[in-house]
């Protein structure tokens, strides 16, 4: 028998009716429609327990230490005695860092406001949404590009006696060029060929920031001048 059911199009108030979908296809689309239904989860348990659970594993963690070592204090604070040299806490030591390489205008105003900018710019701006590969295309011009501005940014940096930041350029530099002049396709090199502008930029980024923060914590010393971390002068 045939199926007397009928489609009819228009709204209907019937709320036993079969309901039914209507899929729309182009040529870049397939014909079958996609359940998403599946990858959705509710915040709560399945984010809230989680982040509940690991919030008590930290607390745990942190008073076990408390218990085994010691804080590092010294004597009470006086006035009288500032000490050589005076340090920021560890986050602010990449900061402390720059304004010893830069001017404090620069180190202390222009560069934190760029990155506040950036982060709050980033998300609303399509900055290479679609993540393609950085030698995907135009690879020779963009390679000539970047080269140019890398040996820029280490003259810049050299004239101002930035070595922290020198070194985590030049070795994200290294990388990037590996990359271009290598044809694999599978494993690490293949990997690093396969990464957009944005993640070179973010990496370097990160690696100046370890390395600032590294130098000011362990290999600055009295007056800010270098200092071997086993030596008795160290911070």
């Amino acid at each position: 028998m045939r199926d007397k059911t009928k489609s009819e199009p228009g709204f209907s108030s019937d709320a036993g009716e079969q309901p039914r979908g209507i899929v729309s296809t182009t040529r870049s689309a397939n014909a079958g429609g996609r359940d998403e239904r599946d990858r959705i989860v509710m915040s709560y348990p399945h984010l809230l327990v989680r982040e509940i659970i690991l919030f008590e594993a930290l607390v745990i963690s942190v008073v076990l230490l408390s218990l085994i070592w010691d804080a590092p204090l010294e004597q009470l604070a006086n006035p009288l005695l500032t000490p050589n040299p005076a340090k920021a806490p560890w986050y602010f030591l990449g900061l402390q860092e720059l304004l010893h390489c830069f001017p404090p205008f620069v180190a202390g105003f222009l560069i934190p406001t760029f990155v506040i900018v950036a982060l709050i710019a980033i998300p609303y701006l399509k900055v290479n949404v679609e993540r393609r590969p950085l030698w995907s295309e135009n690879a020779p011009r963009r390679f000539g590009i970047i080269v140019s501005v890398v040996v820029v940014l280490l003259v810049v940096l050299v004239a101002l006696n930035a070595w922290a930041i020198v070194a985590p350029t030049v070795l994200v530099a290294i990388l990037l060029a590996a990359s271009y002049l290598s044809n694999a396709t599978t494993g690490q090199m293949g990997a690093l060929r396969a990464r957009s502008l944005s993640w070179w930029i973010m990496t370097w980024f990160i690696a100046t920031a370890v390395c600032l923060t590294a130098v000011g914590t362990f290999f600055r010393g009295p007056g800010w001048s270098w200092v071997w971390p086993w030596g008795t002068h160290a911070g």
